[in-house]
């Protein structure tokens, strides 16, 4: 199967919507905390931290991811630096919350993904992606024209502004978003940010609008669709039940779900009770079992 953002890029369509993608820079509006700041010009007081050029963290093949993604030769991922969630328990907060990393062009980025790809890597993996689509998808321009031809995972926390899906439709491959919540009031308590549950549901709708349920290869390695993830917290406090349910009656009965057991108290989680301790063999047990019950049967 053909990447999509190829077909863009020999028709110049993906080089059109890499310029319409920065422009919306000058009035952000690429995650849904609506800045609308000029990145171009400054980044005081923007969540994201992030200007023109994005921040990297690092890069190289992952074999920590699910099965689907990671194969034999690892998922080609690229950690980028900031988020625009702002979650208390975050196990990667030095990345997310203190911005460690280094800014780097789109020049960059592309040469990036070509190094993933000489190095055997199934796909391009872009985590944290929400606050720079304008930067990836510049970069995905340049890379195609050098002989990228790898998947795209945009693999994000969920908070996913619909002008940026827009932009990305026809680029991505595969979307793996986090569902973190199924109550929004929570989320403002632990993610601090606003309506995550519907914004999280409508970007979650336009995904699987775009690529529909995951296809793999004949070696079971993900080549298009949508992958969730959903992390179990204590107490139920990430609103579990109402997610499956969600992902059942408004997406697919086959959405392929990584439902996650492996919690544990980091950053700021110990101030935030029951976030001070890990889940239970037996919430996780309930958790799956009703899954299964409402007829979710693909898991990563």
């Amino acid at each position: 199967m053909k990447p999509a953002y190829l077909n863009l890029a020999e028709s110049g369509e993906l080089a059109a919507r890499a310029a319409d993608a920065w422009r919306h820079l000058e009035d952000c509006d690429l995650c849904a905390r609506y800045c609308h700041m000029n990145r171009l010009r400054t980044i005081k007081g923007a969540v994201c931290r992030t200007g023109e050029r994005a921040l990297v963290h690092g890069h190289g093949p992952h074999h920590g991811e699910e099965d689907v993604l990671r194969g034999r030769n690892g998922s080609g991922t690229i950690f980028f630096s900031w988020c625009n969630l702002r979650c208390v328990y975050c196990q990667n907060w030095e990345i997310s919350q203190k911005g460690v990393g280094r800014e780097i062009e789109p020049e960059g980025l592309a040469a990036m993904m070509l190094e993933l790809q000489a190095m055997g890597c199934h796909n391009i993996n872009f985590v944290t992606p929400s606050h720079v689509v304008a930067q990836i998808i510049a970069a995905v321009d340049i890379a195609a024209d050098k002989g990228l031809e790898l998947p795209l995972v945009y693999n994000t926390g969920g908070y996913d502004s619909l002008e940026a899906l827009h932009l990305l439709d026809g680029i991505i491959d595969i979307y793996m978003p986090d569902i973190k919540y199924g109550d929004s009031g929570q989320a403002r308590q632990f993610a601090h940010v606003r309506n995550y549950v519907e914004v999280n549901r409508a970007a979650i709708r336009e995904m699987h609008r775009q690529v529909g349920d995951l296809v793999t290869d004949e070696n079971g390695v993900a080549l298009r669709g949508l992958l969730v993830r959903h992390l179990v917290l204590p107490e139920n406090i990430s609103g579990t039940e109402s997610i499956l349910e969600f992902l059942t009656e408004e997406i697919s009965a086959d959405t392929c779900l990584n439902l996650m057991d492996q919690y544990r108290p980091c950053y700021r989680a110990n101030e935030n009770p029951p976030l001070d301790r890990r889940i239970t063999s037996r919430e996780f047990s309930r958790a799956r079992a009703r899954a299964e019950q409402l007829g979710l049967h693909r898991f990563a």
